[in-house]
């Protein structure tokens, strides 16, 4: 049965969430066998380690350019309608939620997709930022938080179009695209190699990375075959952990959408992961200093990824792979950081941190 039959049947939100629910499971499952996260990869850039967590992160990554770009030139595909590039965009967000939410993810030990998944290990700490990224992300949507957002945003605009295309202002296209996607899946390679890999995280890694492609191409296959207007997205946890938490607090009113499959997809996906590595335990707080952390993390994440418009994999990966202006200004914005919460925080002066402050951060993971 084609796409066009199985939106007949059952409609084009049901298999919109049916179509994130599987690309979840794969993403959740192939994130948690092969370590998947940018906090990760963002400590051991800036401790000049490039181990595999960096190595990791880049074969992701690479593959979600790479694969994206390769659809785009065999004519599977067409992002000039996504969001990430057809409607205005703002700098000022981008960079300052990029910012927000770098500082945010070191502080929770995780972006939001990894808290996704170590919430399916056990990980109640990961859970407990999780819901808070949500409320935050929420307020930052429609509530309390908004008008700031929209203030900030409003600070630094691009229109969308070609203004907001990273290849075209270089005068370049997808095949260009492609050929900068294998060339960082060659360094990630070379990373790779040099710290020794395991199949998972040479396989998990590369798989994660074409989750993100598959999402985009779903999709867009499924606005082809539509006979209501759909808008093309990728995937992302900003938007859809928003929504989930609007879907359990009231009575929902909104049709099923590909978001809100994701979710529980990857955290399936995790836990099926976690079991199957043995894996899977109960983890709490370490200490009174590390609940502070983690809330004033979450609070962070969520209001930033609401700025830049997506989180590490929306707005990293998702909108890196089609090479959104403002997706590449949030992530150097997440990087930066990432690395700046790294310095004051996890490793500042021996003189500016409490012992006890110490103590726990040596036991948390």
């Amino acid at each position: 049965m084609d796409m066009a039959a199985w939106i007949e049947r059952w409609g084009e939100a049901t298999v919109l969430a049916a179509g994130g629910l599987v690309l979840g499971l794969g993403f959740g499952f192939f994130g948690q066998r092969s370590k998947f996260c940018l906090r990760a990869a963002v400590i051991e850039f800036w401790h000049r380690r490039f181990g595999d967590k960096l190595a990791v992160w880049l074969l992701a990554f690479a593959t979600a350019v790479v694969a994206v770009q390769t659809m785009v030139l065999l004519g599977w595909l067409d992002v000039s309608s996504a969001r990430q590039l057809s409607a205005r965009g703002s700098l000022s967000g981008a960079l300052l939620g990029g910012l927000l939410f770098g500082l945010g993810m070191v502080m929770t030990r995780g972006c939001a997709s990894r808290l996704l998944v170590l919430s399916a290990h056990g990980n109640l700490r990961a859970l407990l930022s999780g819901l808070i990224f949500a409320v935050t992300a929420q307020a930052s949507l429609g509530g309390v938080l908004a008008p700031w957002r929209e203030a900030i945003s409003a600070w630094w605009v691009v229109e969308g179009g070609a203004s907001r295309n990273l290849l075209a202002l270089v005068g370049a296209g997808s095949r260009e695209g492609l050929l900068f996607g294998l060339v960082w899946m060659g360094a990630a390679l070379w990373f790779a190699v040099r710290s020794g890999w395991s199949f998972w995280k040479w396989v998990g890694g590369a798989a994660t990375g074409l989750m993100v492609a598959l999402a985009w191409g779903f999709s867009y296959q499924v606005m082809v075959h539509s006979f209501e207007p759909v808008q093309i997205q990728g995937m992302t946890f900003s938007g859809p952990s928003a929504e989930w938490l609007m879907r359990v607090l009231a009575e929902p009113g909104k049709p099923w959408s590909f978001g809100l499959g994701l979710m529980p997809g990857v955290f399936l996906g995790s836990l099926a992961g976690a079991l199957l590595g043995r894996e899977w335990k109960l983890e709490g707080f370490g200490g009174a200093y590390t609940m502070p952390r983690y809330i004033v993390g979450a609070i962070l994440m969520g209001f930033g990824s609401m700025l830049a418009g997506g989180c590490a994999v929306g707005a990293g990966m998702t909108g890196g792979s089609i090479f959104a202006l403002t997706a590449w200004v949030t992530l150097v914005g997440m990087w930066v950081g990432g690395g700046i919460a790294d310095r004051l925080i996890d490793r500042p002066h021996p003189a500016w941190q409490p012992v006890a402050a110490t103590a726990d951060m040596a036991r948390a993971p």
